[in-house]
Formats: C-alpha cells, sequence, structure tokens
C-alpha cells in the first residue's frame, strides 16, 4: 500500500478529530480532569481520540496504535504503528487559549514516515509522508532560512515532571532566551514543529516527550527540509523523549548551547 493512501486517511481523521474538537471548545471546564499535576484530560480528547481509532481500525484492522489516551492497542511490535494525539494542547484546550491540534503519525519499522496535524482553531492542516513533500493546507511549505542563533526565533515546552526534577529545561530556556531574538512557549509539540516546518520558528527543543507529541511532526519538518536529532547532533531515538528539530542552518550552534546551558546557570545562580 502506498504511503499516499496512509496519508489520506490520516488527514480524514485528523479533520474528523478537529470538528470534534470545535465543537467541544467552550464548553469543557466542568469535565476537566487532572491525571497529575499540570496534566489534563477532557471529554474532549476522548471523543476525538475515538473519531481518530474508528478511522484508523475501519481502514487499517490490522494496524497497531499507540494512543495518548487509550495506550497501546494491538501488537506495538509490528511493522505498522499508529501514534496520535487526538489533542495536542490540552491545557491550551481547556482555557479556551487557540493553540492546539491533532496530531496523527505513522511509524513504519519504527521511522516515521506518514504525518497529519490539524489546527481546527486556524484550520491549518499540515501533510507529509516520506519522498512526498510537506505542505499547508495542500501548498508547500519549507524551513526557514536564518542562519545565525542570534537571530533565530525558537520555541520550546516543559514536561509535566518539571515541579520534581531538576532537569526540567528551565536552564535552557534562559540560557537560549539571552542568544536569540526570543524563545516561545506554545504548549503543543506538534505546533511547534509544524511551525519549525513552515519557517515561523528557526528551532525546537523539549524533553519528557512521547511518540504521540512528535511522529507526525517529525515526518513534516523532515518532509520540509529541516533536521532532526538528539540534543547532542547525534542519531534521533525516539524512546528516549528529547528532541532537537531546526531548520538545519542553526542545529549545530543550538546543539552546542544546549550543551552549555547547566553550566551557565549554574555559574550565573551562584553569582
Amino acid at each position: 500500500m502506498s504511503l499516499q493512501i496512509f496519508l489520506d486517511i490520516a488527514t480524514e481523521a485528523a479533520l474528523a478529530a478537529g470538528a470534534v474538537l470545535k465543537g467541544y471548545l467552550g464548553k469543557v471546564e466542568s469535565e476537566t480532569i487532572e491525571k497529575r499535576p499540570g496534566d489534563l484530560v477532557t471529554v474532549a480528547d476522548k471523543a476525538a481520540e475515538a473519531v481518530v481509532l474508528e478511522t484508523l481500525r475501519r481502514h487499517f484492522p490490522e494496524h497497531a496504535i499507540l494512543a495518548e489516551e487509550s495506550g497501546k492497542l494491538g501488537n506495538q511490535n509490528q511493522e505498522y504503528l499508529w501514534a496520535i494525539d487526538p489533542l495536542d494542547g490540552t491545557t491550551n484546550f481547556a482555557h479556551q487559549y487557540p493553540f492546539f491540534a491533532v496530531s496523527i503519525g505513522l511509524l513504519i519499522n519504527g521511522v516515521p514516515q506518514v504525518g497529519a496535524i490539524y489546527d481546527p482553531f486556524h484550520s491549518e492542516l499540515y501533510r507529509a509522508a516520506q519522498g512526498l513533500g510537506a505542505s499547508c493546507n495542500r501548498r508547500p511549505i519549507s524551513i526557514s532560512q536564518t542562519s545565525e542563533l542570534s537571530k533565530s526565533l525558537l520555541v520550546t515546552g516543559f514536561a509535566y515532571d518539571r515541579r520534581e526534577t531538576s532537569d526540567n529545561n528551565y536552564a535552557e530556556f534562559c540560557h537560549l532566551t539571552h542568544l536569540t531574538q526570543g524563545v516561545r512557549r506554545s504548549g503543543s509539540a506538534a505546533l511547534d514543529l509544524a511551525h519549525v516546518a513552515c519557517g515561523r520558528l528557526d528551532g525546537y527543543w523539549e524533553r519528557g516527550l512521547s511518540p504521540w507529541d512528535i511522529t507526525a511532526g517529525v515526518i513534516i519538518l523532515r518532509e520540509a527540509g529541516g533536521k532532526v536529532t538528539a540534543y547532542d547532533g547525534s542519531d534521533f531515538k525516539m524512546e528516549s523523549g528529547r528532541i532537537l528539530a531546526t531548520n538545519g542552518h542553526i542545529h549545530q550552534s543550538l546543539s552546542e548551547e544546549l550543551g552549555r546551558a547547566r553550566e551557565v546557570w549554574k555559574v550565573e545562580k551562584k553569582g
């Protein structure tokens, strides 16, 4: 089966789930649950995920699924594994802050090869499949040409365990805020990657991520000409939960500064 068919089905599921989210926006306050400090789930998450699962199962009943709310479905070691987040940016959604998305990615033998990210509030659909390019609303997209870290605009995020661990990204955030034109924190990893892919942002890094957060975004960014690695520039490993994703031009310098950030932070705190 061609990657185009997988992409078309991922698109169908993303658009359907996005329609569900739009219907719930502003109506979930009394039905929001905190799974753990800072980690919310709403009735909208579950309703949107149900739509995605129904779509994927109807077309690909033999495929495995890894979903944020439903967990592992099917044999996770098989060739085809869908990683889905029905509502990436739940906290934003619960507060009616307009930055959230549906993210649907397909890993084939562990490699992200198909992705669809739908931002229903702004009606923006990002899509890509390996070798087929990346698009937003069916128009080709590509990364920015910013080549200096000092002229870049970055984005990052903070994991749910940031209150319990010193490895919480605060040092990196502060260090890079001083070295760039700014660092944003949006609350949606999927959209962060999509916005690097379309050139609105120049780079992104984060820790504490799950496959459903980034599978779709990784292939979209790569097909748009971007680069995805570990923090230190080595090969990206999905299971690490850490990602460095850029336009490629600032990749090495951003990687180097991520490596320096904690030592600089320690010195500044002592001072």
